[in-house]
Formats: structure tokens, sequence, C-alpha cells
């Protein structure tokens, strides 16, 4: 177990570091192909409420495909974080710019004071963060466990995607037992569908 852990932090590590050594253009390039790639997927165009999530640095940003959600009028979903109990509320933004404020995690989130909590089972569509993939679908998170006791809340009919850079596709993500897949990963590359 102690192992897979210090496995998975060194992935965390090295995807750090192969991100550190992009430079910005490059990135930025990459980014909009994964955006443009996701919005010309027919599950995402489909969905009307989509849960999406707000990056940190070794995730794919987000602000744009955000913001493009809702160009498309698709209603949005961002996590909320409760760092006692790891547990995330879904809530429903509507503006960018007043809808948000700085959570637990020091990363934007929705405030709990302006935005209404959404049922799990709305949900018809999940963009899963994450820093490492598989092509099975096996991911790397930050390590909490936000998702991994997330994911099977959601319906069975609910498709988990999962954004990435090519760069942050590896041969094998090192699986524990609680470990949660995704169905989909699309990249700047490529569309992966789970094996």
């Amino acid at each position: 177990m102690e192992e897979i852990r210090e496995k998975k932090q060194e992935i965390r590590n090295n995807i750090a570091t192969i991100l550190e050594n992009l430079s910005d253009k490059e990135i930025a390039k990459k980014t909009k192909q994964v955006e443009n790639n996701l919005f010309e997927f027919a599950n995402f165009l489909e969905a009307k409420i989509v849960l999406l999530y707000v990056n940190n640095k070794t995730e794919v940003k987000s602000s744009n495909i955000i913001k493009r959600c809702f160009d498309f009028n698709k209603i949005v979903i961002l996590p909320a974080f409760n760092i006692k109990t790891h547990e995330m509320k879904l809530m429903k933004v509507d503006d960018l710019d007043n809808d948000l404020t700085t959570g637990p995690r020091g990363i934007l989130e929705p405030d709990i004071n302006r935005c209404k909590i959404v049922p799990v089972d709305c949900i018809d569509l999940a963009i899963i963060p994450g820093v490492a993939f598989d092509e099975k679908g096996g991911r790397i998170g930050t390590g909490e466990g936000y998702y991994d006791r997330f994911i099977p809340k959601l319906s069975v009919t609910t498709r988990k995607v999962a954004v990435a850079l090519g760069c942050q596709i590896i041969q094998q993500v090192p699986v524990e037992s609680h470990d949660k897949h995704v169905d989909i990963i699309i990249t700047d590359e490529r569309i992966i569908y789970k094996i």
C-alpha cells in the first residue's frame, strides 16, 4: 500500500516537472486542442448539465472550458470541497465573476451563499480532473480522495470524462482498491476510450 502511494507521488512529481518544462505557449496550444476536441465530442455536446472543475497547477486549465459551456447553454456545476469530511457538494454556477470564492484548498469554488446545491443524479456528464491517466481509465489525482469517493455516487449512465495533455498519459497507473476509473480521456492528441 505504502509502495503504491510512493509510486503515485513519484508520478505526480514527474508530471509536474514535465509541465513546468513546457513553455506557456506550448501549454496554451495543447490546452486549446483539448478544449476543441471536447467541444466536438458527441457525448459532451448532448449533455445539458455538466460537472466541471477549477484546475490546480497539474490539471488541464479549465477556465475557458467553463466559459464556453455557458456559450453552449449548458448548466455548469462546480464542486465545493469540505476538507474535514473529504466530500464535495455540487453547486450550480451562473456567473463566474460573482459566484466563486477561494475555497479551503486555495482554489476557486462555488460560494455556498450564492449557489444552489444540485443532486448528483442530475449530472449528464462529469469532467473528472487528474494529474495522470492510463489507457484503462486509471487516474491519479491530488491524493486527497475527493473524486474516488465521489465517482461511485454518479449514475451509471453519467459519462465520466477526463481531459489531459498527451504528456499526462502514462503506461500504467498504480491502482489501490479504492481508486476509481474514468470512461473516456480527451487529450490534445486523441480520444481514449477505456479498454
